[in-house]
Formats: C-alpha cells, sequence, structure tokens
C-alpha cells in the first residue's frame, strides 16, 4: 500500500507532518554495510573451484559467490557468520547476545537488500512522516529484535540475517494503527483489505526455502502489538472539538475507550512476549519441541523444493 492511498482514506485532521530523515539514514546505513560485508567477503581471494567462479568478476573483491552457494548474489555465509548473523550456538553458547541486533543490519544478497529497502522507503517514510522518528525508529529497532529472538527459538541449525523482521514490524503496525485508529478512516474496508493482502504476500514468500519467516513472523506481531502504544491517535472530532469556541459543551475525551483497552494489553504482550522468548533462548529452549509443526511456517516443501 503506497503513502499516497492511505492518506486518501484519511480525514483530514490538519496533523503537522514530519520531515522524514531515519528511514533514508537506515537505508543508506543497510547499504553502507553491504558494501563493507562485500569488500570483507572478497570472493576470488577465498572461494576455490568447487562451487564455481565468482559471480561479476568485473567487480574483483566486490564479486559475489557462486550462485550454487548464495542464489541472492552476497557473501558466503561464513562471511555473514564472521560479520555479525544471527547464530544460535554463537547467541547461547558463545554468550553473542549482539548478534540479535546485528543480523538485522546484515543482507544475504544485493537482492534480498533492494526487496527489503524498498518495502523500508515505501512504508517507513509515511509512517515517520506522520508520528515522527522517535516512534517510527522504536517500532523498526523492537520489531527486528523480536524476529532476531523468535528465530533463534525455532532456526538453531543456520544463520539468519536481513531487516525482514524490522521491516514486518513497520507493516504490523501500520495495521494496529488502522485499527486502533478506525475511527479516523473514510475507506476503513479497502484499507483493511489492502492490509492483510500485502502482510499475506510477505508470509506466504517466507514459505519458500532460503527464507526466514520466524523473523518475519515475530517482527509483525511484535510490530502489531507496538502499533497500539506507541500510534494511538485522539478520535474524529476530538481535535475540532479542542479547537471550537463552544463555551460550556460537554468535554469529549481524547481517547476512546477501545483504545485504552488495546494500548494496555498490546503492553502487556510486548513486555511478557519479549520476556518469555529471551527467558527460553538462554535456557536453551528449542521451540520446534514446544511446537511440532512450527516448522511448516518457515518452509513448505513441494514438488518444486524441500526444506
Amino acid at each position: 500500500m503506497r503513502s499516497r492511498d492511505m492518506e486518501r482514506g484519511r480525514k483530514h485532521r490538519g496533523d503537522t507532518q514530519w520531515t522524514a530523515w531515519l528511514t533514508p539514514t537506515i537505508v543508506v546505513a543497510n547499504v553502507s554495510i553491504f558494501i563493507v560485508v562485500m569488500y570483507t567477503n572478497d570472493c576470488p581471494k577465498t572461494t576455490t573451484g568447487a562451487n564455481g567462479d565468482c559471480v561479476a568478476k568485473l567487480l574483483r573483491r566486490f564479486s559475489f559467490q557462486p550462485l550454487r552457494e548464495n542464489p541472492f548474489l552476497g557473501p558466503s555465509s561464513s562471511t555473514l557468520e564472521k560479520m555479525g548473523a544471527l547464530d544460535w550456538r554463537k547467541v547461547v553458547q558463545g554468550n553473542e547476545k549482539w548478534r540479535l541486533i546485528t543480523a538485522m543490519w546484515l543482507h544475504a544478497g544485493i537482492i534480498h537488500l533492494v526487496m527489503n529497502m524498498f518495502d523500508v522507503i515505501v512504508f517507513g517514510i509515511r509512517l515517520e512522516q506522520q508520528f515522527g522518528f522517535i516512534r517510527i525508529g522504536l517500532i523498526y529497532l523492537i520489531s527486528g529484535f523480536g524476529g532476531s529472538i523468535l528465530s533463534a527459538l525455532f532456526l538453531q541449525k543456520s544463520i539468519s540475517v536481513g531487516a525482514s523482521g524490522a521491516l514486518l514490524g513497520l507493516m504490523g503496525a501500520m495495521f494496529s494503527e488502522l485499527l486502533t485508529n478506525w475511527t479516523i478512516y473514510k475507506s476503513k474496508l479497502c484499507a483493511l483489505l489492502s492490509f492483510l493482502f500485502i502482510i499475506a504476500i510477505n508470509l506466504a514468500i517466507g514459505l519458500l526455502p532460503w527464507v526466514d519467516n520466524f523473523a518475519h513472523i515475530g517482527g509483525l506481531l511484535t510490530g502489531f502489538c507496538l502499533g497500539f502504544i506507541l500510534l494511538m491517535q485522539p478520535q474524529s472530532g476530538w481535535e475540532e472539538f479542542r479547537n471550537s469556541s463552544q463555551y460550556g459543551a460537554r468535554a469529549r475525551s481524547k481517547y476512546n475507550p477501545c483504545q485504552y483497552v488495546l494500548f494496555f494489553v498490546a503492553a502487556v504482550l510486548v513486555v511478557a512476549g519479549l520476556t518469555v522468548g529471551l527467558v527460553m533462548l538462554f535456557n536453551g529452549e528449542n521451540g520446534n519441541k514446544h511446537c511440532k509443526w512450527c516448522h511448516r511456517l518457515d518452509c513448505y516443501p513441494t514438488s518444486k523444493w524441500s526444506c
């Protein structure tokens, strides 16, 4: 859903529009880190002939790993692991907790990077213009952290990288913002169906091999809850009442009771979810032992591929 489509679905409220600088900064940071990773990778120096030649040799040390090794046009898994990829063994047994944060700033390849950054621009700028950089920055970081926790609980035999958890967190926050601020939307059904479609597509992509859907789900759920907490807006008609010159009129509540209930429930769920997830993770728990079918959420085998 594009920003202009969302604005058409809203009633005019005279809100001050923020200048979006954090979202472009996030994109620049991710691109810069990818360049550093590729420089460190140095495919011509480290790749043997077993998996084929480096891709795009003209780039020299910035060339990509053979497609059989990395179809996303990027570095080797060993380089990603060295640079801070999410690795359950190193997070839990090696006490490298910082990987829960650094993994969201790494990408498996240029295809992975471009797809994620395009969506970050589309969703991030719209949210930042409306709600400011502090709230959107918190949603981005905490959602990425939540996605890393769920990923580490269920994917303990492979590494994981990418901003997908943080990105899905932005999508989840936009969805909950629609629900908690329902009264200020005009085209409610259109906006609701658009959100559900976009989220469904991203979760469906997560069923493919090479894609960490647990990071998607963890980030989505975290961002969804954070939207109720950080993106709550005054109900329809409150600003008009506040700015009116009618004295003696009955005071109108800034937020409706439903918004307060959603705020409280979401706050409890975020704190409880992250706390329980961290406790389980550092106690060495494997999420698959508690949910026998959950592995299907990450990759669904078909006649075209296996997991």
